[in-house]
Order: C-alpha cells, then structure tokens, then sequence
C-alpha cells in the first residue's frame, strides 16, 4: 500500500524527519516524559503507530492524556483531555524521581561527545557572553528517566568538545570536590538510572557507546553524508559504526502528522 511506502527526498521536511525518528525511540508501554514541540509530536505519532500503549507525561502537569489535536504547549487544556491525571509540576516530577519514567525528550544549546548538555550559559557562568534559557526541568529529568534523546540543531558549536557549562550530565561526570572526569555510574552510585541514550538533530542520529560512554555516528538522513556530520562536530566523531541512511517517514506518518495530529499547524507549518 501506498501509506506504507517511504517518502522520497522533497515530499518531507527537517521537521518530519526529527519527529518520525523521534517517534520511533518510544518502545509501546514505556512511560514518556515530553515537553513542549517536537516531544509532542513524537509522543502523539508513536502512539498513533508503533507504541499505542506508551503514556505520556505532559511537564505541566497531566498524565496519559490522549489529546485529539496537538496541544500548543504543556500547559495547553488540550492534554488533559482523557487524561489518568490532572495536576501540576510538583506530582509529574515526583513521578519521576520514583522511578517510573522510561523515556525522556530534551532539547539543548551544547552538546558534548559524553553527551553533557548545557542549556545555562556561555562563557563565564558570573560574566556570561550569553545567557541562555536555563535549566528548566532539564537536569533533574535527564538524571532521573532511565534513557533520554535529545532533540538538537546539527552545528560545529554546539557540538564541542567541552561544554562551557554541564547543565544535565552525560556519561562521564565530574566528581565532586576533585573536579575529576568519571563514569556516571560511578558518581551517582545507587541513585544512577541511566542516561542519554540517543541524539536527533537536523543531519542524522547519534547514538553512545555502551563502555566507553561516547557518541558516535549511527544513521544519516538523505543528503547528508557521514563526512558532512563529522564536520559540523567540533570533536573527532567516530563515523565507523554508521549503519546507513535514517529511515524517511512513510506516507502514512506524513498523513498523521499533517492531518491528525497538528492539522492546524502549530509546530509543521
């Protein structure tokens, strides 16, 4: 069937591409914890394909709700709409730090090869040459979901080889008071849940090594070539374990998205 064909390069834009491969993180069951933009669109894809069990937890407050449209925002009326739960900030992070949240979508300003992500501030923390939005809710749910994606622009500055501030820790951590880089594990002890399990940018996907904790290259979108990746990382990306080309949305996911999901064009216009 025609729906289940893959768009060729020109019927889909940036934004598809992240949101389909996004969508495709989300394993059905798994307890999502999504903010505002892309995450929604990911949640509500996935749900509507290949995880039609995942519950999805809005940062503002509601859980499970199943929304007919895309919601504006976290805050929009719109996901509590059939939802378990209807309450605020406080009870959804309390939810995640009991542990039940599998998946977690992030966005970030600078991301290192540990996959540390800084959304604060560039240069000096006290003299910044820019300050940025802030944490937000990033640190505490990048540390307390078992796996989180990051959702990013490719560019050569904010892929660098060291983060000009650590808001959310990666896989390789400083210890305290010694400064020392170490494992994450090692650092967070018993409270360790995991970490960034994979980043989607504009150009392809990365994934982290199990051992060693560093990214590295595992699908390319059409037009991009691993080499075009490589250079707009300000660290030596390893590109060896490139297995292939992202897969492009369907037809059928184009459909959802375009005319289910965000049909007023809030986020895909």
């Amino acid at each position: 069937m025609r729906n289940q064909e893959l768009a060729k390069p020109g019927e889909y834009k940036v934004g598809d591409i992240l949101a389909v491969s996004a969508a495709r993180e989300v394993q059905d069951g798994e307890v999502v914890f999504a903010g505002t933009g892309l995450p929604m669109l990911a949640i509500m894809l996935a749900q509507r394909t290949t995880a039609p069990n995942a519950c999805c937890v809005y940062e503002a407050g509601t859980v499970d709700g199943r929304p007919i449209h895309l919601p504006a925002s976290v805050g929009d009326a719109r996901c509590a709409y059939q939802a378990a739960i209807c309450s605020g900030l406080f009870d959804v992070f309390s939810q995640l730090q009991r542990g039940v949240v599998d998946l977690a979508f992030l966005g970030g300003a600078e991301i290192d090869k540990y996959g540390n992500v800084n959304t604060t501030v560039i240069g000096n923390y006290l003299k910044p040459q820019i300050r940025l939005t802030g944490s937000g809710g990033n640190p505490d749910i990048n540390s307390l979901a078992r796996r989180t994606v990051f959702i990013m622009v490719q560019e050569k500055r904010r892929f660098t080889e060291a983060c000009q501030y650590i808001t959310s820790p990666g896989w390789r951590v400083r210890k305290f008071p010694s400064g020392e880089m170490a494992p994450k594990q090692e650092v967070y002890g018993k409270f360790f849940r995991g970490g960034p399990s994979a980043v989607i940018t504009n150009m392809a996907v990365f994934r982290f090594d199990a051992v060693t904790g560093e990214m590295y290259l595992d699908t390319v979108h059409p037009g991009f070539t691993p080499e075009d990746v490589k250079n707009n990382c300000d660290f030596d990306l390893d590109i060896s374990r490139v297995s292939g080309e992202t897969v492009p949305p369907t037809y059928h996911e184009l459909e959802l998205l375009y005319k289910a999901i965000d049909a007023e064009g809030i986020f895909l216009a």
